[in-house]
């Protein structure tokens, strides 16, 4: 299949596994633990079955096994030890694991198997926070040192979201149980980027609070409409690319117009665009800036 990708560099296994390609070496010159290919111009390429193995390896390794006593190991004993410390200690690395190999292969088979193993164990919410976030921080480092392909990150985060609505619309059934205040949540125009507001709006859905979901490059003249039918509105958005760092005085300045029309409203806002701005110049009264979504949950 032309879509797998069975072929990796050194760099590729140092980014996956957290193993520096120095050590990589080390492990393969001195233990044999691989036996990676050459091209025509000498270059290391590891196929699937030696990423699956360092990356067993490196479980093994994390969990206070030397690096000597793993290389005596035969080949299946490796992953029936690897087996054993996850059912002992937490799944988180061996899940990790399986995310990353689901997404590099396409595989929506194992990440299926992956989840549905962690949902034995753990909430939706433990779930999201030890594992997702953990692979979603590491996207970008792969996606930058082109380990993997825009068409992954998509391939995984659509499945992450497809959880997330699932969640959502199980508690979606039960009538909102916090009827002062309504979370409207949007994200600004030329903003697509929804994984993290989607799991907000599910976090709100689960302490028991309405909410109005709208998504995607909302203009701010259509949220108006909503003051129209709701009072004490909080307008929830997340700025990961949009607007630019240049523009957010002036989108603050076109929002808070609209909340003057509303004096018991206010704006969340989180995201990769609004991280520096409270410290160099701390915002008061209807807009509030949030540096996680821990954070904004915590003050529920």
């Amino acid at each position: 299949m032309n879509s797998v990708k069975t072929s990796f560099s050194i760099r590729d296994m140092e980014n996956l596994s957290g193993i520096k390609a120095h050590t990589i070496r080390i492990w393969e010159k001195r233990y044999n633990l691989f036996s990676p290919e050459r091209t025509d111009t000498n270059i290391r390429t590891y196929n699937l079955e030696s990423l699956q193995k360092l990356l067993n390896v490196t479980l093994l390794y994390n969990n206070g096994y030397k690096i000597s006593k793993i290389a005596k190991m035969g080949e299946e004993k490796i992953p029936v030890l690897v087996n054993e410390i996850i059912s002992e200690k937490s799944e988180k690395s061996h899940a990790l694991n399986s995310l990353k190999l689901a997404m590099l292969n396409f595989d929506q088979s194992l990440f299926l198997k992956t989840y549905n193993g962690l949902m034995e164990e753990k909430s939706f919410t433990q779930i999201f926070n030890e594992v997702f976030i953990p692979l979603l921080n590491e996207l970008g480092l792969l996606w930058q040192t082109n380990t993997i392909s825009p068409a992954h990150e998509h391939f995984i985060s659509n499945l992450i979201k497809q959880k997330i609505y699932i969640h959502t619309e199980k508690l979606q059934f039960e009538s909102p149980t916090k009827k002062d205040e309504v979370f409207v949540l949007f994200l600004p125009e030329n903003e697509i980027h929804e994984l993290g507001l989607l799991y907000i709006n599910y976090q709100l859905a689960l302490q028991g609070y309405k909410t109005i979901y709208l998504g995607q490059t909302m203009p701010i003249e259509s949220l108006e409409d909503l003051l129209k039918y709701y009072n004490n509105i909080r307008f929830v958005s997340y700025f990961t690319v949009a607007p630019t760092k240049d523009e957010i005085d002036d989108y603050f300045e076109r929002f808070r117009e609209v909340l003057k029309k509303s004096p018991g409203s206010k704006l969340y806002v989180l995201g990769h665009q609004i991280q520096e701005i409270g410290e160099q110049k701390p915002l008061e009264g209807s807009i509030k800036i949030f540096k996680s979504i821990n954070q904004l949950v915590d003050t529920l």
